[in-house]
């Protein structure tokens, strides 16, 4: 280093010695003054700098010591002048000082695409856990789960991009889109049921796909048309919006999505209506002609409560079946034959749930659903009913504790395959690490009164099913709340 040093000062030295020369020969008596004084300054900084690297040598065990950033900018500085004469304006000097200085330091990364132009958003989501059963059932299957459904396997629950243009009446623009892309276990539960769903791989991905357009009729009459996540039950898609990691049974057996349009009207801030009108409960495609439809309202007496209610109607046994006589389908998938004598029993769903923030720390919420189903009009219904009650107290903004309680009474087994009065009891602790960041830490009991829980004997069920969890949220966009 030292040697490397002296050659550039010598040609630093020398190119001094040949422009005082020159300025010499052409009577600049000024300039060469001010060359000379240039010198002794540029021999005051080598003296400065081999003091600095003796010292750091004999510190380091006789190990090369290193030009320093600005050392070297200001070596290059006085390099710059002597090649320049003095011609060169200061400003351009100070640029070329800044220029190698900026070189010593790593580039900075331009940040991902948060806000487009226009006010839209792009936003980024993880969602993983690593959770225990210790059931250790058969093929490490957790019963009755709608997104942690793995035991002792790091899973991915999902992953989401998700686009979002909100109308923006103050801009003038009454219009607006989103699209949710998901991937992951979630993904399969919410829909993977070819069943309920005709061709679930063509739409499996798109969670939510939907144009907002509001119509300048009072208030504002907002209507969408695409597929949404349904807002029958108080839970959501994303954990990071809610209390506990895992999902309540009402979660799992309440529709996920709706294919359709819906309207949604406020009459004032308290106060607001919802209508929709489907194809069916999950179902992008309909497996019948008839037109599911939902009323309700939303209401705020104070702004420390929501309550919610639905009323859902509809009709979800399918009136044909798939057949292979078809000459040319239309696309792959759609060949049917009619079905003889197919059912047409209706499908009603009473949904109701409020939020209390009780105090800015605690928030405490209830839910309560009665769900009936005939397969034919005269046919004998199936039941379910009961509620959920949930609370939440948020100690400091990193970290919070959260219950839940529920109970599911199953009568002819619409949920779960069996008529039985399912409980459960879940504590979630969660710590936020960051704004975008969350660790759940989760134990939930789930029991009833009839063996039913998937053991490592199939052919001895138990009658409860204990797990143990930990869950990793990620999340990184411009769209802010609850997404």
């Amino acid at each position: 280093m030292k040697l490397r040093l002296f050659f550039a000062l010598s040609a630093v030295a020398v190119g001094m010695v040949v422009s005082s020369a020159r300025l010499e020969a052409q009577g600049g008596t000024e300039e060469v003054a001010q060359l000379k004084n240039q010198v002794r300054e540029l021999t005051a900084l080598v003296g400065n700098l081999e003091a600095r690297m003796t010292a750091l040598e004999k510190k380091n065990g006789s190990a090369p010591a290193s030009m320093s950033a600005e050392d070297g900018v200001r070596l290059a500085t006085a390099a710059h002048l002597v090649r320049t004469g003095y011609e060169s304006e200061p400003s351009n000097v100070h640029l070329e000082t800044q220029s190698a200085a900026a070189s010593t330091e790593p580039a900075a990364q331009a940040p991902a695409p948060l806000t487009l132009p226009g006010g839209a958003t792009l936003n980024y989501y993880f969602d993983g856990y690593f959770e225990n059963n210790f059931n250790n059932p058969t093929g490490r299957a957790n019963d009755l789960r709608a997104y942690d459904v793995l035991s002792r396997t790091f899973s991915l629950n999902q992953a989401d991009v998700v686009f979002v243009l909100d109308p923006d009446l103050a801009a003038g623009r009454r219009y607006g889109v989103r699209i949710d892309l998901q991937f992951g276990q979630a993904t399969e539960t919410l829909s993977g049921n070819p069943a309920n769903e005709q061709r679930p791989e063509i739409y499996r991905n798109i969670f939510q796909a939907y144009g907002t357009y509001i119509a300048p009729l009072g208030k504002g009459l907002q209507m969408d048309f695409g597929k949404w996540s349904s807002s029958l039950g108080i839970e959501g898609n994303y954990t990071k919006d809610q209390m506990n990691y895992s999902r309540s049974y009402y979660f799992n057996f309440l529709p996920f999505y709706h294919m359709g349009m819906r309207l949604h009207y406020n009459f004032n801030d308290k106060f607001g209506v919802n209508y929709w009108i489907v194809n069916g409960t999950n179902q992008s495609e309909p497996t019948n002609g008839f037109k599911d439809e939902m009323f309700g309202f939303v209401a705020a007496p104070k702004k420390t409560v929501s309550w919610t209610f639905n009323y859902y109607l509809g009709q979800e046994h399918p009136d044909a079946q798939a057949a292979t006589n078809c000459t040319v389908p239309v696309q792959p998938g759609l060949c049917y034959q009619p079905l003889a004598n197919p059912e047409n029993g209706k499908l009603h769903i009473f949904d109701s749930y409020v939020t209390w923030n009780a105090t800015p720390k605690l928030t405490l919420a209830g839910e309560g659903d009665y769900v009936i189903q005939r397969a034919y009009t005269e046919s004998a219904p199936q039941h379910v009913d009961g509620g959920a009650g949930y609370a939440q107290y948020q100690f400091t903004p990193r970290y919070s504790i959260a219950a839940r309680a529920e109970y599911l009474s199953d009568r002819g087994g619409m949920f779960s395959n069996a008529t039985q009065a399912l409980k459960e009891g879940t504590a979630t602790y969660r710590y936020n690490v960051s704004d975008t960041f969350s660790v759940f830490l989760e134990y939930r009991r789930d029991w009833t009164n009839i063996p039913y829980f998937v053991t490592n004997n199939p052919a001895a069920p138990a009658t409860h099913q204990d797990t143990l969890g930990a869950g990793v949220v990620w999340w990184y966009g411009g769209k802010q709340g609850a997404w």
